[in-house]
This record gives C-alpha cells, sequence and structure tokens, in this order.
C-alpha cells in the first residue's frame, strides 16, 4: 500500500460507518429461473459529487444477469458493513476490545501510551479478507489490521505497533445469505515473533490464508544503533515484546499461513523459505505448488516460488524474474526471465536466523565501486550499493536478503509499487497490479543506476498487467522449471490516465478509469477482474469490475474520501451465496492537502470527521445483491454456474 503522508489532526472518534441503500440479498437477487447463467455484466455508478456521497462507503451500480433461455435480468448492489476497526466487538481475554487492537507475545491488548486515559492502540487500517470454505458447517473469516496511521496525540505511529489479524466466525442467514459476526477473536503471532505490516492476503486452495509482511526492515540499517530503522525495529520490539534488546529485522518479511481448525482455532507459521522482500500478496497457482508474489515498494523485484509438494510451502525452490523490455504500447510489456536463487526449507532459514546472524556476516560492503564488488540498487536501502558475497552464504543472502541477492544475479529490481495479484484459472493467466508505473519503472536518464531493464511510460495512475502461464519453462541456467504455471512475460491490461491538471474534485487522474490499482480479485463464475484502488490520484478511491471478454471497466463502489478500498475478495460460492468483500482504511488522509473547489472542501473535511474520524478507524464490509452463481455441495466447490431452484 501507499505509505501517505500522516494526517495530524484532534479527530473525533467515529460516530458511526457511512452506508448507503439497504441491502438486497442474493436470495432476492436470484430469479427463480430454471435456466443457467450464460454471463453477468456490471453496470457501473457515477462518481461521487456531493459532500454526502464523498463521505459514504456507497454503491448504486447493477448488476445484469443473462441466462439460457435469453432472459436478461437487474438486480441491485449494496453495501453491507460487518464492523469498524474501533468497534469493541473481539474477545481477548474476556475483554471486549476494539477489533483493530493489537495484542502484544502474551496475548495482551497494547496500550497506546500517548493515550491519557489508557485506551489502547486501534488500528485505522483493515486490509485483507478471506472468507473461507465452510470448516465443519462454519463460515470464519481473517482480516488484516494492516498499520497504525497516528496514535492518540496524532503522531505518526506507522511501522513501529506490532500489527495483527482477527478471526470472525460469521453467522449466515440461510435464506438471504445476510453475514453477521458472532465472535472475533485476535490471531496469537506469539510462536513466530509477531506480526510485521500485513498488507495484502489470499484464500489457498486448501483452505487457509495467506497472509504478508511488507516493507521489510532493512537490516543493513539495522546494524547502525543511531538509525530509524534500530530505532523502529527496537520500539515494535518493546511494545510486542517488553523488551526492545529482542528487536530483529529478519524475524520479519515473510508469508504467514493460518490454519483454522474445526473447533475455530487458527494456527499461525511463517514461510521463510517464500524469501524476504516486501511481500505484498501470495498467490497459489493451481498445481497447488506454484506461488507468485508481489513485492511492493519502489526499486522491487517480481518473484515466484514452486514448492517441493503440493499443499505445503514449507521447502521449495525460489525465483527472482528479469525483466527483457519488448514494447511500450499500453502501459508496457516485457519478456521474464526466471533466475533460480535457490532451494531450502523453513526449519533452514529459521535455524539461520536463530543462530543470530547479521547483515554484515552476509555481505562485505563498500561505498564505491570496487573489484569483486557487485553494484545494486533495490528498496529497502533506497541507494546504490556495492556488495560481495561472503563465502558460503548463499542460502542465507537468497533467503534473507532476497531482493539484494536476485540483483546480484541479474534479476529485476526496477518495478515500483507492484500490489495485488489474482489468478484466472480457465485462461491461466495472471493478473499483477502496478499501482504507480513511475521512477525506477522509467528510463534512467542520469545514467548512474546499476541497471535500466525497464524503461516504461511514466503513468502515475498505474497499469494492471496480464501474465500468460505456460508449462516447459526453462530458468536463466537452461535448467527445467517444473511447474505448468510459468509466465514467459507480462503485458499491459488496464492502464490509468493521469491529468495535466486537477480537477475541480482534486483528482489527478481520470476519474472515469482505474487509478492506482491495488487489491486484485478474479471471479471465475463472472469471468471479471474485481480492481480496488490506493489511490492519491483519486480522492475518492473505487472498486471496478473489469470484464476479461468484453474488456469494459465499470465502477461499483465508493469509499470515503481520502480512504484506500482494500480487504477486496470475490467469493463466488459459499453455501450457495455469493460475496464481494471490501474494506476502507484511513479515511480522510491527506485530503487537506487537495485542491478541492467542486464542494467546500473545510466542509468536507469536517464531515469525514465527525461522521468517521480522520485516520481514526476503518471499516470491514461486502457487496451484496449478487444472484447465487455456484453451488457448494458435499465440501466440492462447483463451477456449475447454475442457479438454484426455487
Amino acid at each position: 500500500m501507499i505509505n501517505k503522508k500522516i494526517v495530524k489532526t484532534g479527530a473525533t472518534l467515529a460516530l458511526a460507518l457511512a452506508i448507503t441503500v439497504p441491502a438486497l440479498s442474493p436470495t432476492a437477487a436470484t430469479a427463480k429461473e430454471n435456466s443457467k447463467i450464460e454471463s453477468v455484466k456490471f453496470n457501473g455508478m457515477k462518481a461521487p459529487a456531493t459532500i454526502d456521497e464523498m463521505v459514504k462507503t456507497y454503491t448504486t451500480a447493477t448488476v445484469d444477469v443473462k441466462y439460457s433461455n435469453g432472459k436478461v435480468k437487474t438486480f441491485p448492489l449494496s453495501y453491507n458493513y460487518l464492523f469498524k476497526s474501533e468497534d469493541k466487538v473481539a474477545t481477548v481475554k474476556g475483554e471486549k476490545i476494539p477489533a483493530g487492537t493489537p495484542i502484544d507475545v502474551k496475548g495482551n491488548p497494547i496500550k497506546d501510551p500517548s493515550s491519557t486515559d489508557g485506551k489502547y492502540f486501534v488500528s485505522d487500517a483493515p486490509d485483507s479478507n478471506s472468507l473461507l470454505m465452510p470448516i465443519d458447517g462454519k463460515l470464519y473469516m481473517v482480516t488484516h489490521y494492516e498499520y497504525q496511521t497516528i496514535d492518540a496525540a496524532g503522531q505518526s505511529a506507522y511501522g513501529l505497533v506490532p500489527a495483527s489479524m482477527s478471526l470472525t466466525e460469521m453467522e449466515q442467514d440461510k435464506k438471504t445469505g445476510e453475514l453477521k459476526p458472532v465472535k472475533v477473536e485476535k490471531i496469537d503471532f506469539s510462536a513466530v515473533n509477531g506480526l510485521w505490516i500485513p498488507c495484502n492476503g489470499s484464500l489457498s486452495p486448501w483452505n487457509t490464508h495467506l497472509g504478508s509482511e511488507e516493507y521489510e526492515p532493512d537490516a543493513r540499517q539495522f546494524a547502525d544503533p543511531t538509525s530509524k530503522t534500530r530505532s523502529q525495529v527496537e520500539t515494535f520490539a518493546q511494545f510486542y515484546f517488553g523488551n526492545k534488546a529482542k528487536a530483529n529485522p529478519y524475524f520479519y518479511g515473510y508469508t504467514p499461513e493460518i490454519t483454522v481448525d474445526k473447533k475455530g482455532k487458527a494456527s499461525v507459521v511463517k514461510h521463510y523459505s517464500t524469501g524476504r522482500f516486501s511481500h505484498e500478496l501470495a498467490k497459489v497457482m493451481p498445481d497447488n505448488k506454484t506461488v507468485f508474489y508481489g513485492d511492493d515498494g519502489g526499486n522491487t523485484g517480481m518473484f515466484m516460488y514452486i514448492a517441493d509438494k503440493a499443499k505445503d510451502l514449507s521447502a521449495g525452490t525460489l525465483y527472482a524474474a528479469k525483466f527483457k523490455q519488448t514494447g511500450t504500447e499500453n502501459g508496457g510489456s516485457g519478456d521474464l526471465e526466471w533466475i533460480n536463487l535457490g532451494h531450502t526449507t523453513d526449519k533452514e532459514v529459521e535455524k539461520i536466523i536463530d543462530s543470530g546472524i547479521t547483515f554484515n556476516d552476509i555481505f562485505e560492503t563498500s561505498d564505491v565501486p570496487k573489484e569483486g564488488f557487485t553494484a545494486i540498487k533495490q528498496y529497502s536501502y533506497g541507494k546504490t550499493e556495492y556488495l560481495k558475497l561472503k563465502p558460503g552464504k548463499e542460502k542465507a543472502a537468497a533467503f534473507l536478503e532476497t531482493r539484494r541477492y536476485a540483483a546480484m544475479l541479474g534479476a529485476t529490481t526496477e518495478f515500483n509499487k507492484m500490489e495485488g495479484l489474482a489468478l484466472n484459472e480457465k485462461d491461466k493467466k495472471v493478473y499483477i497490479a502496478i499501482s504507480d508505473q513511475s521512477k525506477s519503472m522509467e528510463k534512467d536518464s542520469t545514467g548512474k543506476d546499476p541497471a535500466d531493464h525497464i524503461q516504461l511510460p511514466k503513468i502515475k495512475a498505474g497499469v494492471t498487467y496480464q501474465l500468460d502461464l505456460q508449462g516447459g519453462q526453462k530458468d536463466s541456467e537452461g535448467e527445467a522449471i517444473h511447474s505448468s504455471y510459468v509466465a514467459p512475460s507480462m503485458y499491459g491490461l488496464v492502464v490509468g490516465e493521469d491529468l495535466p491538471n486537477a480537477d475541480a474534485y482534486g483528482n489527478t487522474a481520470n476519474v472515469d478509469k482505474v487509478a492506482n490499482p491495488d487489491n486484485l480479485s478474479y471471479s471465475e463464475a463472472m469471468r471479471t477482474l474485481f480492481i480496488g484502488e490506493d489511490s492519491g490520484a483519486h480522492t475518492n478511491n473505487y472498486v471496478w469490475a473489469y470484464n476479461v471478454d468484453t474488456k469494459e471497466s465499470n465502477r461499483i463502489l465508493s469509499v470515503p474520501a481520502g480512504a484506500e478500498a482494500t480487504g477486496l475478495f470475490a467469493a463466488d460460492d459459499r453455501n450457495g451465496f455469493s460475496y464481494i468483500f471490501s474494506n476502507f482504511q484511513h479515511p480522510g488522509d491527506e485530503l487537506d492537502g487537495k485542491s478541492v473547489t467542486a464542494v467546500n472542501k473545510d466542509e468536507l473535511l469536517k464531515a469525514v470527521d465527525e461522521q468517521i474520524g480522520i485516520n481514526k478507524t476503518g471499516g470491514i464490509g461486502y457487496i451484496s445483491g449478487i444472484p447465487s452463481l455456484t453451488k457448494y455441495n458435499n465440501g466440492k466447490y462447483q463451477k456449475s454456474l447454475e442457479i438454484d431452484k426455487k
């Protein structure tokens, strides 16, 4: 996600989550037809135009359903919130606390030391949602709370406070499909040293939640006791362990996997073998072994992991891509050459971490070009480095300093704001969001960067790319890659449009096109790619429905001004009902710096502050009104596209 400038304000606590339009249940939206559904088409909504609309999370979009008998029926969509991150719905040691409150290593809620009345921290940044397939007849949702924007004193708390996830048990109305939270619990990360900035996530094919830890703390900077990184990780450790001496940057930057058992108890492992970088999201392919990753930030890479065994990410081989540009049309295109970084297991990497290894144990460094040293540039350090690998440290470099090692081997570390991924299983395609195509993805005009693989047009509004998947591929050394889901190339699919000047609502990108794509989720049944925005270019962020057959994009949800649309998750079938989950986080953020003239900006800020609270809370909810598209029979996911007969 975009790490936005913190808005310092004395905002009041949120009074309510603004929503409109009463929900139309999936049952009510399901026609009494005996025909199969042939196609689904979303009809978009207008951009918000009034202060009232700009403060709400709402939709006025509709969906057309065409049946095999030729009939077309139109159904309205509506937005339903489940809870806010500030709502006291989570139970911890018998106490009701806000859903977004983090817990420490002992499972206690973490107090905000800047609070004058002893209140807990409450994250304003709910992100990823995974609605698991039914477990022993029950529905559960895992939700991320990505970070804490400000503390009670209005000061930046970003990256200083341990992050958290919650597990929500849902009650589903058997007739209407309406979801209600009946139990919310905080997930215990004490076995894996806590949780660092969990951004997006995904549901694995084997019904576990795959989380993330982005913006991994830089271990080279951590070695300097006067650095901001050292201070950040020590502050985190003090809050989590109660002891800053336990701070270790190598604890963080991986893929956490959350498993929920039949009793509704969540357990956590971190997959150290998947590499350490700015994990935005892990998306597993249909073979249950191949995984693609987003690496968020500037000067980042693209990574692929192939597990040794299906449905088991504890051991495998990690690859990094080298981008070979082939064109600049429609955003851009390039071939991908995959470089083998090595093979390992979670246990091997964890043993290296527990040995107390440091950055200086892995690399020699130089401040200037030097024989035997490789020049690289990558996100966590931000400037050119001259590195030499110490003997026997290949495995430590590959899995603890993944991006650095990849760059040293020739992989591309020039991607900028690489965000969410989604899979189109039928067509064997992966979609990946580049939220802001600029900076390191432009041609290096200085000639000083160590590499310049990517020289694409500057598109601040971003590009969603498509990767076609194939088997029979070989790596950079000519060795076979044992997967049928390797991407040999990528090319632009949905392209944003920057404006020369801001419009009257403060938008610097075309409001009728996707800007700064972030969350992606694909519906096989609807043949639709859903795109959620993390856009500084749009004053209100949106969720879009992009039909992969018609190539049409339609706006289907608007979130409050300054907020980001997160937690996007399309559930084609949960006990016969379909949902599109979407949250909002950090409402009102950066709004004061926008050039808004169409409405009174002071009144808009006041409305956000009073109705929601600027950077105080976030909302978790879903879009309903979608006809039942698939059936869930005997625990198996059926892609029948057959509606329920009434």
